[in-house]
Formats: C-alpha cells, sequence, structure tokens
C-alpha cells in the first residue's frame, strides 16, 4: 500500500512539475502574441489616421460643392477654343490658353463680386476611364493654379474632373476629340 502511495505522490509530482512548466512556455507565448498584437493595432490605428485624414478632405470638397449647389450660376467660359485646345494627354497651359485666363481673371478681379469657380476638366475617350479622370484633374487644376497667381484665392475656386463622362462631340472624329479636351470655368454667386 505504501509502495502505490508512493507511485501517486510521485506521478502527482511529475504531472505538477509538467503543468508548472508548461505554463511558463504559456506566458512566453501569451508575451509573444501580445506584442504581435500590439504591432497590428498599431499599424490599423496609423490606417485609422490616414482614413481620418482623407475623410477632412472629403468632407471640405463636399462642403465646397454644396456650396456651388446653393449659388446662383452667373456665366461659363469654356476652354477649347481653337487658340487653348489641350494636346492629347497634355494638361499645360499654352501661352494663348494664359492669356485667355488672364483675361478672365482680370473680368473676375474687376467685378469685385463674391463669386465661386468650378473648374470642369473634361478629356476625349482615349485611355483608360481612371487615366482620364486624372488627366482632366490635371487640366483643372494647373488651370486653377495659374488663375491663382493672377490673384484669384484659392477658396473661392474648386475643381472637379469629368474625365471622358461629359463630351460635346463625338469621340470618334480627331476634331470631335480635341473639341473634348477642355476646361469649363462655371461663375456661381
Amino acid at each position: 500500500m505504501r509502495g502505490r502511495m508512493n507511485g501517486v505522490l510521485i506521478a502527482g509530482g511529475i504531472l505538477l512539475g509538467a503543468l508548472s512548466l508548461g505554463g511558463c512556455a504559456t506566458k512566453k507565448y501569451v508575451n509573444e502574441e501580445v506584442g504581435r498584437v500590439d504591432t497590428q493595432v498599431q499599424a490599423q490605428g496609423a490606417r485609422i489616421d490616414e482614413l481620418d485624414k482623407t475623410s477632412r478632405e472629403a468632407l471640405e470638397r463636399a462642403m465646397a460643392a454644396g456650396k456651388l449647389a446653393e449659388g446662383k450660376f452667373l456665366y461659363a467660359v469654356v476652354l477649347s477654343d481653337d487658340s487653348i485646345k489641350f494636346a492629347l494627354n497634355k494638361w499645360k497651359l499654352t501661352p494663348e490658353a494664359e492669356t485667355t485666363l488672364t483675361s478672365f481673371a482680370d473680368r473676375l478681379k474687376g467685378e469685385n463680386k463674391n463669386v465661386y469657380v468650378e473648374i470642369q476638366g473634361h478629356t476625349d475617350s482615349t485611355g483608360a476611364d481612371s487615366y482620364n479622370d486624372m488627366l482632366g484633374g490635371e487640366r483643372a487644376e494647373a488651370v486653377r493654379q495659374y488663375l491663382n497667381k493672377q490673384g484669384v484665392a484659392l477658396n473661392r475656386m474648386g475643381t472637379i474632373s469629368y474625365g471622358e463622362a461629359a463630351p460635346v462631340a463625338p469621340n470618334d472624329t480627331r476634331d470631335g476629340r480635341a473639341q473634348n479636351r477642355r476646361v469649363v470655368l462655371v461663375v456661381l454667386s
């Protein structure tokens, strides 16, 4: 009986020792996992901060669009006549376009009205939709930057790209595509 009791005690001691050693390994594993999860949480926090910045910028653009919707249409200027058409895949302003924009800026400043200018960039249908959206935006931004250099406040202008979505001529001819590569300036009060 005593031998049996010693065997049970020895087995219990071995089992207890094994459990205590297993507990140490589990703590190490838990600490490693907590560290890994903490790193992932920090990375997600950085992504959330970036999304927050993006959403704030989107809200600002939406508020500007809301102001546009409330405003009354005064007039529009289309930059697409022969002297200021955009070349294929280009957004750089020509000297003729700059002259027209200088006159436009002088008109805005001379009227001295509290107006808002929506600058709409357009393209022909050549290329992918995503590329055309980017190109239309670059054209509108080039005009916005030039008008700002002429004294028009940045907070009174907004840009939007329609890409190839709003053609004024068929895209199946060279002349039609050239007419679609344009910028429209919409003046609202």
